[in-house]
Order: structure tokens, then sequence, then C-alpha cells
């Protein structure tokens, strides 16, 4: 990988938002149903299997940020959901007609060229305008060797952490 959710982690805690929760979404993980759901929540008995109310992930990071990672598969269905949200901060719980407000930084990750996806028909111009606010280009790490002992060094400091070692450094040789 290219180190998409590591970037979106860091962006988050060096941030103000940081006092307030961050999740990630990977969309090509679930179904467009169960994906709704899981983005925008739902209400008791809106649909077979919803035996309580679900906030979803929207609501769940009031205040901090929200990962969604590979966007580019997001269905076209739920794309104007998103669209409505990143435009005024309003979404709908599937079986709920009363609009909810959230506070949360949206940060989207493909590896999708969108542009070809919006000549395609498979992605909403008017998402992407929205998306592609600021974009970063982070290439894969194999094209990235010089960042691998930082990064390994990063890893390591917080295993360290985790389990209550003594911190330990590495020094990588690459031929």
């Amino acid at each position: 990988g290219s180190g998409k959710t590591e970037l979106a982690k860091a962006i988050h805690d060096w941030s103000p938002r940081s006092k307030f929760p961050s999740a990630t979404v990977a969309c090509p993980t679930l179904s467009a149903e169960l994906l709704e759901s899981e983005l925008f929540g739902h209400m008791k008995g809106s649909f077979t299997g919803a035996v309580a109310n679900h906030q979803g992930r929207i609501a769940k990071c009031e205040g901090g940020t929200l990962f969604l990672d590979e966007i580019g598969t997001l269905p076209l269905a739920l794309q104007p959901k998103l669209l409505r949200f990143l435009q005024d901060f309003t979404f709908e719980r599937i079986g709920d007609s009363t609009p909810q407000k959230a506070d949360v930084r949206i940060i989207a990750a493909t590896n999708a060229n969108l542009a070809e996806a919006v000549r395609a028909g498979t992605f909403r111009e008017d998402l992407l305008y929205r998306v592609n606010v600021v974009e970063l280009h982070l290439p894969p790490l194999r094209d990235r060797t010089e960042d691998l002992e930082t990064l390994a060094n990063l890893i390591l400091f917080k295993l360290c952490k985790k389990h209550h070692r003594s911190l330990v450094k590495l020094t990588l040789i690459i031929s």
C-alpha cells in the first residue's frame, strides 16, 4: 500500500479535530445497502434485520474525521446522499425523514482515476468537485524506498509503546 490510512490518521491526529472521534470506512468491502447504513445509520424496523436504531459513522464522528477509503467504488445510488452531506452537512438515516446535521471532516482516497470514472458515468462530476478540494498524490511505498526506514521505525515505536517495551530503532540497508 501507499499509507493512505496512516496519512488520514495523521491528518486527524495533528488537527484541532483530534479531540473528537475518527473512523475509516472501506467502501468496497460493503454492499450498497450496508454501506448506506454504515455511513448514515438506520432506524429500527427500516429493513429486515434492523432490530435497533443505528447511528452511522457520520454521526459517530461528530466534530472529528471520517476517512472514506476507495471512494471511487461508492455506488451511484449513494453518491447523491454523500454529495448532500458534503454540501450542507445534513443527512437522513434509513427509515427516518428527519434531517440530521453533523460537523465531520471527510477525507477520501482512491486508486481509481475519478476523472475517467466521471467520463464513464460511474462517478458524479459534482461529487468529484466536492471531494477534490485538496488533492494529495501518495505514490505506492515501492516507489518511495527512502521512506521505508522512517515508516518501519514509526511502526516499531507504536508497537513498543503499546506493549510497554523499551524503544528500539531499526536501520535499514537497501541495496
